[in-house]
This record gives structure tokens, sequence and C-alpha cells, in this order.
């Protein structure tokens, strides 16, 4: 009796681990990354306790360091989740994820008349807003809201 007993998720040797992902969007980083079409080992967990979220989600991915479009991406649906760039077990890059002032070729632009639906042509968006998340079309002006974003 009174023995703790406590579920660990082991360690990954070179990878990365992105911490503090709200829970309710931690299957949309999933799906951003395309998580589910590699064969690299992956750990994730959801409503995990977190004194910032109450409730938050964690993703390890062995072998695996993201680019600076990857990461822009997650910023976007979790931008208070943390990157931690693990080699040789150590954490060598700890990164808190920010929402870029300007994105290029990360999300679609909502209006259907946009040049971008039509045409070769790569998104960019101005960041108009942070917090709610509002994006302006460079090529329609239209605006993309948190309910209407895609990313692609």
């Amino acid at each position: 009796m009174g023995e703790t007993k406590q579920l660990s998720v082991s360690a990954i040797k070179n990878g990365t681990v992105i911490d503090h992902i709200p829970a309710d969007t931690l299957f949309s980083v999933i799906n951003i990354l395309g998580l589910e079409n590699i064969s690299n080992q992956i750990t994730f967990g959801t409503n995990l306790e977190s004194k910032k979220f109450g409730k938050k989600g964690i993703i390890k991915v062995a072998g695996i360091y993201f680019s600076e479009k990857e990461i822009n991406k997650i910023a976007l649906v979790a931008p208070a989740a943390r990157l931690n760039i693990i080699r040789d077990y150590e954490v060598v890059e700890k990164h808190q994820l920010t929402i870029p002032d300007e994105v290029a070729g990360i999300v679609k632009c909502f209006n259907p008349a946009c040049i971008t639906n039509h045409e070769p042509v790569t998104t960019r968006f101005r960041i108009i807003s942070k917090d709610p998340l509002r994006l302006k079309c460079h090529y329609c002006e239209k605006i993309t809201d948190e309910e209407h974003l895609t990313i692609i």
C-alpha cells in the first residue's frame, strides 16, 4: 500500500519532442505533419495533466527534425507548444513556438474566387491577429479566420 506507480514514455535517442500541445489540437498537429505516413518511431500522449492548459498533448518523433515551414504549420494550430531537439538522449535546443507575421504555402485561402485556388500560385498571408487567429490573403485580401483555416 502507498506505493506510487508511474507510467513513463521512453526517451528517444535522436529526434524531436513537441510538448505543451493543447489536447484538442494534438491530432491536428499529427495530421499537419503527416506523421501517419512515416515509419519512424512515434509516441504521443493526450489529455496529460498540464498546469498551463489543464490537459495537454505531447509527440515524440525519433530521427526526424522538422523544417521551418512545418514548425510554422504547428504554430498556427498550437502556438503555445514547445519544440525540443534531442541528440544522444539530451535536449540540445528548445524552441517556444510563435505564430510568424507572414506565412507562404502553408494555408489555403478560403475565398473560392482567389487566384491561389485556380492557378499554381503559392499562397501568401499576413497575420493580422494572433488571438483569435486571422490571416489576410496577399492576393484577394480576404480574411481567413480560425474557423475557416485549412493547412495545406
